[in-house]
């Protein structure tokens, strides 16, 4: 800022700076007015900052409530806790079931003979592969003195396939046995006991799966210190002793006999898992009934986050008449049309319901005086106790066919609510090959190499040389196929039986894709001249009357609707109802305003832009304003100049004129 100095002889008090000041400040004002102006529009920054923040959390709490488990929730109770618990699913059905333990399910535990070292080298480290398989041992008993097994008729392997592992310089002690082992995870856990003997240190190996289906064979090609330490065959050398004896869970439900051969039972009753944990004399009680308190948590839960939503707006648009204050969103209206568009929608019936319910008055959620939603409790227990099926169709995005095999399995974000015929021209089926003659049971390097493709992926196997019977050499021919590391690391898996004689192998899975091809030197005498090849096919048909694409069983619509069949007949096969629920509608429309495109975004950009426009507006008075003051004070500078020079033109004056009155 420029500033003014005079002599003291020539000043004439005028004071430039207090001028100057002055007057800025009334230059100043369209700038102090732009400020208040932004003041507002940041104010309504936050404001919409805080329906953002509300709409994001109603949102978190609608998609919660969008699933239908949420409401179809079962609870599985014993009345003896130290004897079993259980978990119920969706599927599992309500009732009362009456249960006897009469044993659980064990693994079975073998431990090597003794060694005097832990660290000290087993043979002369010759590259040794030890092969695990599990099954059942037929016949025969469990010597208590040996704990071997004598009178043993054969070994059937569970079908799951053999694992390996390799013994060399590497690790061909006790400690690297029991490392390379447990390393490998093959199903079986190492650990080295100390028994005080002479020969103290001793292997222990357990399946870690229970059940007398999962009882250890274990081969041993290359060193034979190694062989004699641990090749053992439950129906013939057995180097390994029997610790603890591998038995099955067997129990009662409502009377009927039950052996698994785990502890935890999935697929005795639909939809409840059993985890098994005391024997017992005396039924235990097992009641399956709905959750209802999951019910009336999740419908408090939507009555609140509407609430609390409301409550957000209502306060940034609300106007108090005894004070004459207005909030800053008071008749906004991006407030007014979400308020109205949100009753709007709660106000509606589900369309597309398949049950008695269709609108939330039914289970006692309605409108209150002040606009808020309430929760008639006594209603929505009632609606509990008749119609419980039909509530997850209120909130959720539910889809039911009225063909039991017929099962929804999604939809598309877009897919409209309705009910959609189903047609089905084809069903899904498995790939397969069979033979065409019985096969020959005896294996040797001759006959014990096959080629297999399955659904596509090769891999080579080599079955075990000996005799079999036809049911035995199909368990060592299934668990050959899915040991195999090409197929199980891709998931797929098969089937084998037999017949006869005759083999069926089949693909676990459906479709198109699923495909058994068998070859090498072994195939013929396994399944004979031209055994019978089949690709799997894919189901066909149309949903809501259109023409559906098919993979495995899954059918997709072009509406986005997804179905699984599961077999059944050809034709007609009843009605996809299909509805979205309350929790699932008012998500998808909080998602349109939030979204980057959504009308906050659009309302929020527009005063963003506002705020830049005021901002080039200040910096352009800015400039201006530097410039008027620099004129301006330009100008008083020069006044003063001019006043002080007119001053001092005055005082000489005044002196001649003394002079001239004193001549």
């Amino acid at each position: 800022m420029v500033t003014s100095t005079t002599s003291a002889s020539s000043s004439t008090n005028l004071d430039v700076n207090s001028i100057v000041s002055q007057l800025m400040v009334v230059e100043r004002q369209p700038l102090d007015r732009l400020a208040v102006t932004e003041a507002s529009y940041q104010t309504k920054l936050t404001a919409y900052g805080s329906i953002k923040g509300g709409m994001a959390s109603f949102q978190t709490t609608m998609q919660d409530l969008s699933s239908s488990s949420k409401f179809i929730r079962l609870n599985a109770t014993s009345s003896n806790d130290t004897v079993l618990s259980a978990t119920a699913s969706s599927i599992a059905f309500a009732g009362t079931y009456s249960l006897e333990v009469n044993s659980l399910a064990q693994s079975q535990q073998l431990a090597a003979t003794g060694q005097t070292s832990s660290t000290a080298a087993i043979g002369d480290g010759t590259e040794t592969t030890v092969t695990f398989d599990f099954g059942t041992i037929n016949g025969g008993t469990l010597d208590p003195e040996t704990k071997k097994y004598t009178g043993v008729t054969s070994f059937s392997s569970n079908g799951n396939g053999t694992k390996s592992i390799t013994i060399d310089s590497s690790n061909n002690s006790l400690q690297g046995i029991r490392d390379t082992i447990n390393a490998a995870k093959i199903g079986v856990t190492a650990t080295i006991i100390n028994d005080g003997s002479g020969t103290p240190f001793r292997l222990a190996l357990s399946s870690d799966t229970k059940g007398v289906s999962n009882n250890l064979k274990i081969s041993v090609s290359g060193d034979a210190e190694v062989s004699n330490l641990l090749a053992h065959d439950p129906a013939a050398t057995q180097n390994l002793s029997e610790t603890v004896t591998a038995t099955n869970a067997n129990f009662k439900v409502n009377g009927v006999s039950v052996s698994k051969t785990s502890n935890s039972v999935f697929d005795v009753i639909q939809g409840v898992t059993l985890n098994l944990k005391n024997t017992t004399t005396t039924p235990t009680t097992l009641t399956v009934a709905p959750d209802t308190t999951a019910i009336s948590k999740a419908a408090s839960s939507f009555v609140q986050a509407y609430n609390d939503f409301s409550k957000t707006l209502s306060d940034l648009s609300a106007y108090n008449p005894a004070t004459g204050e207005a909030a800053i969103l008071q008749g906004d209206s991006t407030v007014r049309s979400l308020q109205s568009q949100m009753r709007s929608a709660l106000g509606s019936p589900v369309v597309g319901a398949s049950g008695a319910l269709s609108t939330l008055s039914q289970i006692g959620i309605s409108f209150q005086k002040d606009g808020s939603l309430g929760l008639d409790n006594d209603k929505l227990n009632s609606a509990i106790a008749s119609n419980i099926k039909d509530i997850a169709s209120l909130f959720a995005s539910v889809g039911k066919g009225t063909d039991s095999l017929v099962t929804f399995n999604s939809a598309a974000s877009g897919t409209k609510p309705g009910s959609f015929p189903v047609n089905i021209t084809q069903i899904a089926t498995q790939g397969y090959t069979l033979g065409n003659s019985a096969a020959n049971t005896i294996i040797t390097g001759a006959n014990n190499a096959l080629d297999v493709v399955i659904n596509g992926v090769s891999a080579s196997i080599i079955l075990d040389s000996g005799t079999f019977t036809s049911q035995t050499l199909a368990a060592e021919l299934q668990a050959k196929i899915n040991g195999a590391t090409a197929f199980s690391t891709a998931g797929i898996s098969v089937a084998v039986a037999q017949s006869s004689g005759v083999f069926s192998i089949t693909s676990s899975s459906y479709g198109s894709s699923s495909s058994v091809a068998i070859g090498g030197i072994g195939a013929s005498d396994l399944l004979g001249a031209n055994p019978t090849q089949l690709a799997g096919v894919n189901v066909a048909g149309s949903i809501g009357g259109v023409s559906s694409t098919g993979s495995g069983q899954t059918l997709i619509g072009s509406q986005g609707l997804s179905i699984t069949v599961n077999g059944g007949a050809l034709g007609d096969r009843g009605q996809l109802n299909f509805s979205n629920g309350f929790a699932f509608t008012l998500e998808k429309f909080a998602s349109s305003i939030l979204n980057n495109n959504g009308v906050l975004a659009n309302q929020t950009d527009g005063i963003n832009n506002s705020i830049k426009d005021i901002g080039n507006r200040r910096d352009a008075m800015e400039t201006r304003l530097v410039s008027t003051e620099r004129r301006l004070r330009a100008q008083f500078t020069a006044l003063d100049v001019l006043l002080s020079s007119m001053n001092q033109t005055s005082i000489f004056l005044t002196q001649q004129l003394a002079q001239l009155a004193n001549l």
